[in-house]
């Protein structure tokens, strides 16, 4: 299976954010993806009073996604974007897979919610307009088990442990907008943990740059296999890697080393 992270500055324009999105995609299909990864929010990231109304899953965003996925002929996890949520103030942050003939295969509503303070530093409250999700999410990629998650799902073990061991995942993906305060010391170190614990496949694709006033987010998209060895890195600014995941590695690292097999709790 060859997958492809990519990663953007989606801004507050979503026409520029989706061709952008799609210029990457074309280009990850060429080089012979098979499954692709956007960031989150791939639509939209600016100041909330220009946000574009929250839509159904069938709305323009999951309308455009599906019809590039069916003409690149690729399995694509679309980033998240707002879909219309529970009641009037709030949505939900939702990712939606698609497959090669751009039928919606999955969908997945982010669980975990950004309420942060740092005095000084940053003070952001997501749970104040979106809603949480319930359920984890694990949907099967040509007998590839793909484990759905979003973001600040990052910093929740039992999450993952829950996706490799009930859902029997074999690849964790992760599209984020993790802010950069926190991705210099955190991202690479957990992405790499969570790889490491639930010997999976982990790809993560972040947004990176500039978004709004004090908004930054760090970017540094990248593949991981389950000994934890990053495998492909996207560096600063827009663009992507393409890695060829190794299955028989992952049933090798099982094999020798069974710490799943091996849990007591």
């Amino acid at each position: 299976m060859r997958v492809a992270v990519c990663q953007l500055n989606a801004r507050d324009d979503r026409t520029a954010n989706l061709a952008a999105a799609e210029d990457l995609l074309v280009r990850a299909a060429a080089a012979g993806a098979d499954l692709a990864v956007l960031p989150e929010y791939v639509d939209y990231l600016g100041r909330s009073d220009g946000m574009p109304a929250a839509e159904g899953i069938d709305g323009a965003v999951g309308t455009f996604f599906a019809e590039v996925a069916r003409r690149l002929g690729i399995w694509l996890v679309a980033g998240s974007f707002h879909e219309v949520g529970p009641d009037p103030a709030r949505t939900w942050n939702t990712s939606l897979v698609f497959d090669r003939s751009g039928r919606l295969a999955a969908s997945y509503r982010k669980i975990h919610l950004y309420d942060v303070e740092i005095p000084g530093r940053v003070s952001y409250r997501e749970s104040a307009t979106v809603a949480p999700g319930r359920e984890p999410v694990v949907v099967e990629v040509e007998g590839l088990r793909v484990g759905l998650s979003i973001c600040y799902d990052l910093r929740f073990p039992e999450l993952y442990r829950r996706l490799a061991v009930e859902g029997g995942a074999h690849l964790l993906v992760v599209p984020a907008a993790f802010m950069m305060h926190t991705g210099r010391d955190h991202w690479e170190v957990l992405l790499r943990a969570r790889a490491i614990e639930n010997q999976c496949f982990v790809a993560a694709a972040g947004q990176t740059g500039d978004h709004d006033p004090g908004r930054t987010c760090f970017g540094r998209s990248m593949v991981i296999d389950p000994w934890g060895t990053v495998l492909g890195q996207v560096p600063d600014g827009p663009g992507l890697t393409v890695v060829d995941l190794d299955l028989d590695r992952l049933r090798t690292i099982r094999t020798e080393l069974p710490s799943l097999a091996n849990r007591r709790l």
